[in-house]
């Protein structure tokens, strides 16, 4: 185990109870990670996209510490749609966890897309053996944001 992670990190499947823990991660990590991003969204509408979609349409996973959800990925298939560390959690590991979490259990290769100005999850990623396959403008996203897709193949 990493020496900075703390033992009281536990993983388990998300449910609709977890709406509102994950989508304040999902708020507070990109205000912090992506002050660049345009909120194009009500965090009521957030709220209820994450729980009318993305929990009721992806296996997701939530990190929890103590009783406070820290961090949550969500897979849909074999793409990685979401995995954000609320920003007091970074650096502890816990992403490392949910990202092997989510590449065990992708049917084939995981494939994920980051925007290009995102160079710390860049970072990360590459840190894991992910592989950028492909660089877009913005048109494929609602932000109008360049990003790329990243590609890491079953071991």
């Amino acid at each position: 185990m990493d020496p900075v992670t703390t033992t009281r990190i536990s993983i388990r499947r998300a449910t609709r109870a977890d709406a509102e823990a994950v989508t304040a991660v999902f708020l507070a990590s990109r205000a912090a990670a992506m002050p660049y991003l345009p909120r194009l969204h009500s965090d009521a509408a957030t709220a209820a996209w994450i729980r009318d979609v993305v929990l009721a349409h992806s296996t997701v996973w939530v990190a929890v510490d103590g009783a406070e959800v820290v961090g949550f990925s969500a897979l849909d298939g074999s793409e990685l749609d979401h995995l954000y560390l609320h920003p007091d959690a970074c650096r502890r590991g816990i992403g490392s966890r949910l990202l092997r979490i989510a590449v065990d259990a992708a049917p084939n290769a995981l494939r994920l897309r980051v925007f290009q100005r995102n160079t710390a999850a860049r970072a990360f990623y590459e840190h894991h053996g992910f592989v950028a396959v492909d660089h877009d403008d913005g048109t494929r996203n609602e932000e109008n944001e360049p990003d790329m897709t990243y590609q890491l193949g079953k071991r």
